[in-house]
């Protein structure tokens, strides 16, 4: 029932600080693959046969999770069933959709693998629907019994999970006027860049503080010719207010890609609040839908159209120059340091 990461959807690189820079640029280089030592481990990449439609309806979800499973998802339920009456075929959740907890430690205890109780429940959903989930950060059990993985699910319409994406990029961070955040503290980071077919077209899945390391969104568009980007995020509103919608429309610019960014909203708890402003953005960098206030509970509606897409890279062709340029410019000596994030 189950499918989770398979072979011909990945592509797998070890360790925490994950050489993104090398990877992009690899895809440049057509030489013999990037000989890294144990840094990196890759995989020969194809794709499943799943052939995308030009245009498709898609919708971006904010929420406020708690900590109370069966409230978010009624939240989630109630959602997927008023998207699908608007015709909606893709619908997108943000980070930690099911569970927001108040205590340190407290998502850990109720992680599970991806074949038990609690993704089943969203498995049975997407398929009464008959729709496709993007569920973003679900606490995914973890290597041991004190860590998870911050886990971005994909479901299809029948209910199949078709792949996942754990959190390359963790969020250790001291917010300026805010409060320490640590979240490798639970949480155990990603090793694996996750690219999926998909009806919608070809679906690059991050996570949240994923955002702020171009790289990987280089790596998942010009490398593996991602036409879509997941990236359903949690900011902290200190962050949001400076950074989020910015951060967004750069990526998008940056890679001609459509972003689906699906966000968590408001006070949750006593110790947390989240920016919210869900968004979808064209690959021209323009934000097509949103909700009309950044803090509410609903969903936001855009039809994309692939064929922008082409006609934006067309017009625009800057992958023709990387080609061209970055293996020259990138080819000089250079320490371990220089290219890991």
């Amino acid at each position: 029932f189950l499918g989770c990461r398979p072979p011909e959807q990945v592509i797998q690189a070890a360790g925490h600080r994950l050489p993104l820079l090398v990877m992009a640029l690899a895809s440049f280089a057509v030489s013999p693959p990037i000989a890294a030592s144990a840094a990196v481990l890759r995989r020969a990449m194809s794709f499943s046969s799943v052939s995308a439609a030009s245009q498709a309806r898609v919708g971006v979800v904010q929420m406020t999770s708690v900590g109370d499973l069966d409230a978010n998802y009624a939240t989630c339920s109630r959602l997927t069933k008023e998207a699908a009456a608007a015709g909606v075929k893709f619908l997108c959740f943000p980070e930690v959709f099911s569970f927001i907890g108040s205590k340190d430690g407290e998502s850990v205890k109720l992680a599970e693998p991806l074949d038990g109780p609690i993704m089943q429940r969203y498995c049975s959903l997407a398929n009464e629907s008959s729709m496709w989930l993007s569920l973003g950060g679900f606490q995914e059990r973890g290597p041991d019994d004190s860590h998870q993985y911050n886990t971005h699910v994909l479901i299809d319409e029948s209910g199949k999970v078709r792949s996942s994406y754990r959190k390359i990029h963790l969020f250790d961070v001291d917010v300026p006027g805010n409060m320490v955040y640590k979240e490798s503290r639970f949480t155990t980071a990603g090793d694996t860049v996750v690219v999926v077919d998909s009806p919608f077209g070809r679906l690059g899945l991050t996570v949240c503080y994923d955002l702020r390391f171009p790289e990987l969104y280089q790596c998942l568009r010009f490398k593996h010719q991602a036409q879509v980007l997941l990236v359903p995020s949690a900011f902290t509103k200190v962050t949001g207010e400076a950074h989020w919608e910015i951060l967004l429309r750069a990526r998008a610019i940056e890679t001609q890609c459509y972003v689906i960014a699906a966000a968590q909203a408001g006070k949750h708890n006593e110790k947390r609040e989240s920016y919210g402003d869900s968004i979808i953005i064209d690959p021209w960098g323009t934000v097509i839908a949103r909700l009309p206030d950044r803090l509410s509970t609903g969903f936001a509606v855009a039809d994309i159209d692939l064929s922008k897409v082409e006609a934006v890279r067309s017009k625009m062709p800057i992958s023709e120059v990387l080609m061209s340029h970055v293996p020259s410019v990138c080819s000089g000596p250079s320490t371990p340091e220089a290219v890991f994030l």
